[in-house]
């Protein structure tokens, strides 16, 4: 499976003007090569280079591999831009915001990512150096910096392109990595429910509880300092904001890993499978009041759900998406269904047997009796479904059954 490693860079002062002025270069030469591709209608690579790539060697100097990576990389951009417009990422086709993506080339910023191959940059990894193609010509030894797991994996899996990233005032390489997987457990003993939420962030059925109360409150006070900030509009708020403004991404994507190396590691311990529900396009189909929407969508459970899905993948550990439809109110004891059964966010009492049960809990065992239903009957496949097309008409009702759940071993 593929694994990305992220290594920092940290080079001198005249190494680091060679790094901007080559990532200035690629993305100028990018962004006409993309006027151009916009122009003639012209998004596949071989017949965009015929048109761009003799004019890109000679107007920005960029060596052969550059020169093919830059086209690459526009044609790649043109067709992320493509499958987001046929998933319905960029709303109607009449909407203003998918004109305003379609309807003009596709502009790259000056610091933006330029993918790097092994004839153009060559790792010492021992060492901890690496030698790198720049438009003021080759770059050695410049420094990087990594943990010594990430160092081991380099070592032995690393294949293919690398990533020179910008950010923050900082150097990064990405560096793609082949590392191979567990064979998958075929045969597991049962399955460990995950119930995802807001208040807590995941609840399996063993009764561990990943609770977001502080967490919430700390998005709540970065959200007002933000706030503040933006209102102000002073020179010294805009650095404020511009220094604050990934913390709470860091924050997110680092407990996310956390629980979801947890809830792998409780999995593979014990045999089990995970079974986790399919919350594709849940903010599209939820209504929510305005004081509501901030919180509802600033935690990233597709993120977690991926980061869930890979480590799972790399483990062995078979992943089962279900059907989240009437979990919260559904009895895990008897099977009754009653919007009344959930008398508050923490509590479940059913109306039919009168059990009474966390109410996070009963969803998460709920979600387990869906995938064990499923997995005994054999409904299994390499990926999961792919979303359906977007346009009118295609929204589907959601069924009490597990019949619109998916199983998949775990991708990513």
């Amino acid at each position: 499976m593929k694994m990305v490693v992220q290594v920092k860079l940290l080079p001198t002062p005249v190494q680091a003007s060679a790094l901007e002025a080559t990532l200035h270069s690629c993305n100028e030469a990018a962004s006409w090569v993309s006027e151009v591709a916009f122009a003639k209608d012209m998004k596949r690579n071989f017949a965009l280079r015929e048109h761009t790539y003799t004019e890109i060697k000679q107007r920005w100097g960029l060596g052969a591999q550059a020169a093919q990576h830059v086209i690459k990389k526009t044609c790649d951009a043109y067709r992320t831009l493509a499958a987001n417009a046929k998933a319905g990422n960029l709303g109607k086709p009449w909407s203003k915001r998918y004109r305003r993506a379609t309807q003009k080339p596709i502009a790259f910023r000056p610091e933006g990512a330029q993918p790097y191959d092994d004839r153009m940059l060559s790792w010492q990894i021992t060492e901890r150096r690496v030698s790198i193609w720049t438009v003021h010509g080759r770059v050695k030894d410049v420094a990087f910096t990594a943990a010594p797991e990430q160092l081991a994996t380099l070592a032995l899996y690393r294949r293919g392109e690398s990533d020179l990233v910008y950010r923050d005032g900082m150097w990064f390489l990405l560096a793609t990595c082949e590392v191979p997987q567990a064979a998958l457990n075929t045969d597991p003993a049962g399955f460990l429910g995950v119930d995802l939420g807001i208040v807590n962030i995941a609840t399996t059925t063993d009764g561990q509880t990943m609770a977001g109360r502080e967490l919430n409150r700390i998005r709540v006070r970065e959200r007002t300092l933000r706030t503040k900030l933006q209102k102000k509009n002073t020179p010294s708020a805009k650095r404020r904001l511009k220094k604050r403004r990934r913390k709470e991404t860091r924050r997110a994507r680092d407990i996310n890993h956390k629980i979801a190396k947890h809830v792998v590691a409780e999995a593979e311990r014990t045999g089990r499978g995970i079974a986790l529900e399919d919350l594709t396009g849940v903010r599209e189909r939820v209504r929510l009041r305005k004081p509501q929407r901030a919180t509802h969508s600033s935690w990233s459970f597709a993120q977690l759900g991926s980061f869930i899905a890979y480590k799972a993948r790399r483990a062995g550990v078979p992943v089962v998406y279900v059907d989240p439809a009437y979990t919260s109110r559904t009895c895990a004891e008897c099977g009754h269904i009653d919007k009344a059964n959930r008398v508050s966010q923490a509590w479940f009492a059913c109306r039919s047997c009168g059990v009474v049960a966390h109410a996070d809990r009963n969803g998460s065992r709920n979600i387990r009796a869906r995938a064990e239903e499923l997995w005994r009957r054999g409904a299994q496949s390499t990926a999961p479904d792919p979303p359906p097309k977007p346009g009118r008409g295609t929204g589907r009702k959601r069924s009490t059954t597990t019949s619109g759940a998916r199983c998949a071993s775990p991708s990513l």
